[in-house]
């Protein structure tokens, strides 16, 4: 049985497309393959009451989502953030995001997140693409823990964590400011490397 640790530096994310047949998780940046553009895909996401509120990405105008898309490359470029584009593998429609990024690389703890538009809702496919960024992030960057926080008033993010596999942990009291300007509770899920792959029927 190898002793040997992983470095800080063996933990980068890696741009990399997840295929998942009639979706695509294409890593968000400038240069980002999606139909009207990544510009115009973020605007439209921001413009969303939902998104606005629980996942404000704060890209209210052209400067606003080119500032986001750099970030994105940022993240990627230092392997320390992993944004992913969810689109339709058909013809490239922006579907949502899934996101992956470390709170603490060298311990192997990293945080996710993920936000549909409102067509895709609705379809299993933020579980879907969460699971595959989780699964990625496993095997690729040796995560050993994941968690996910989320408003307490949020119960479609709820369903998601439960479903790919994160059992709740505990209520984090006025932990995040969100969109509409007030700190919420928010219900603290995680899955660690070693957990069991949720039951397939929980996946749809």
């Amino acid at each position: 049985m190898s002793t040997e640790k992983t470095t800080p530096d063996q933990r980068a994310f890696t741009p990399v497309t997840l295929d998942l047949g009639d979706v695509l998780l294409r890593p968000w940046g400038r240069l980002t393959e999606l139909r009207g553009g990544p510009v115009a895909g973020l605007l439209a996401a921001a413009a969303d009451p939902a998104i606005a509120r629980w996942n404000p990405i704060r890209a209210t105008d052209r400067a606003g989502a080119e500032a986001y898309l750099d970030r994105c490359d940022a993240g990627w470029a230092a392997g320390n953030a992993a944004a992913f584009a969810v689109v339709d593998a058909a013809d490239g429609t922006l579907l949502g995001n899934s996101a992956l990024r470390w709170v603490d690389r060298a311990d192997g703890l990293a945080m996710v997140g993920y936000w549909m538009l409102p067509a895709a809702r609705g379809r299993g496919l933020a579980t879907r693409a969460t699971l595959a960024v989780t699964r990625w992030g496993i095997a690729t960057a040796d995560t050993r823990r994941i968690e996910i926080a989320h408003a307490v008033g949020n119960d479609a993010s709820c369903r998601v964590a439960e479903r790919c596999g994160y059992p709740a942990e505990g209520t984090l009291r006025d932990s995040h400011h969100y969109g509409d300007g007030v700190y919420h509770d928010e219900h603290l899920h995680a899955r660690l490397a070693t957990d069991p792959e949720p039951p397939a029927r929980s996946l749809g």
